[in-house]
């Protein structure tokens, strides 16, 4: 299914297993490659149960799929000047959805499409990147701005109609190109973790003070990264134009990390987002810069989880 890459030097030795290779077993219960409507131009990717979701850079429109049967159709028609990049399921069945240049986000009903609730974060310049919700709320990366946006949920699970803009402190410096991109939370919300894709490097982030701190990658870095995963210390982020998934194992308290493998697959093409069940990731076919984009063909593929040792 898919091959491991470059493994940097202090790593040369370790023992690398890769689980959910093509065997016969699972291209029967997933298939390994799913077609997206042509010209759909994806970016963010959400899986619930067999269930996905993936969203239009371009028009805003959201697709919603079957992993194992790979059908699908729109859940959410598409819109000029609408957007759609990361996006997240919460507990309440709500999709929120990040709209990139228009500095906008937005929060749908994940069963009819219904749009709930508009949120007008920024002005240009502004790249409303990728949405991560916890318990208590919902943050969302800016990538040309020194911020992210927070959006409360009260106990009930009520969405609130205000927003708070967080400054980010510490050791994050805002630089030329795209900066905050993919973005992920603990499991107790306490504690963000997002990628910074102009250089590479990745943070961990105080929600409640903004503070940043840099995960230490022993020399190691992921450029272009794009979504991450975070799954206890376990983490992958997806670096797009280089085709590949950096597996990270995460010190227990998030201040360094190691990069064990990074992974490439045939049927990668430019993938942005990343997204699980069970032992199996999926990533969404973005394809830069491919010819003819609003009649190419786009794709949800499915890897295995690498056992590393």
């Amino acid at each position: 299914m898919f091959r491991v890459l470059t493994l940097s030097a202090a790593l040369l030795t370790a023992a690398v297993v890769v689980s959910g290779g093509s065997s016969a077993a699972q291209q029967k219960s997933f298939p390994e490659v799913i077609q997206l409507p042509g010209g759909f131009q994806p970016e963010g990717i959400e899986i619930k149960a067999t269930t996905f979701y993936v969203g239009s850079r371009v028009t805003g429109a959201i697709y919603r799929g079957n992993l194992r049967t790979g059908a699908g159709a729109i859940l959410v028609p598409g819109g000029a000047g609408r957007p759609a990049t990361g996006i997240e399921l919460d507990n309440g069945n709500r999709l929120w959805v990040a709209g990139a240049q228009s500095g906008n986000a937005y929060v749908y009903n994940a069963s009819t499409g219904a749009l709930i609730r508009t949120y007008d974060f920024a002005d240009a310049p502004t790249f409303i990147n990728d949405v991560v919700v916890t318990r208590s709320a919902a943050y969302f990366t800016d990538s040309q701005k020194k911020v992210l946006y927070h959006v409360p949920i009260g106990p009930s699970g009520a969405v609130s109609s205000t927003f708070h803009t967080i400054t980010l402190t510490g050791d994050f410096v805002l630089e030329a190109g795209f900066n905050l991109n993919g973005i992920d939370a603990t499991k107790n919300g306490n504690t963000l973790i997002a990628v910074q894709s102009v250089n590479g490097k990745l943070f961990r982030i105080d929600p409640a003070t903004g503070v940043t701190r840099e995960i230490s990658l022993g020399g190691e870095s992921v450029p272009t990264g794009d979504g991450i995963l975070l799954k206890g210390k376990r983490l992958y982020v997806v670096q797009n134009t280089m085709n590949r998934v950096a597996v990270i194992s995460l010190a227990s308290n998030l201040a360094s990390g190691r990069v064990l493998a990074r992974l490439s697959d045939p049927d990668f093409s430019v993938p942005t987002t990343i997204d699980d069940l069970g032992k199996r990731l999926w990533v969404v076919n973005a394809r830069f810069g491919v010819p003819n984009p609003g009649s190419a063909e786009y794709q949800v593929v499915l890897i295995g989880k690498p056992k590393v040792k």
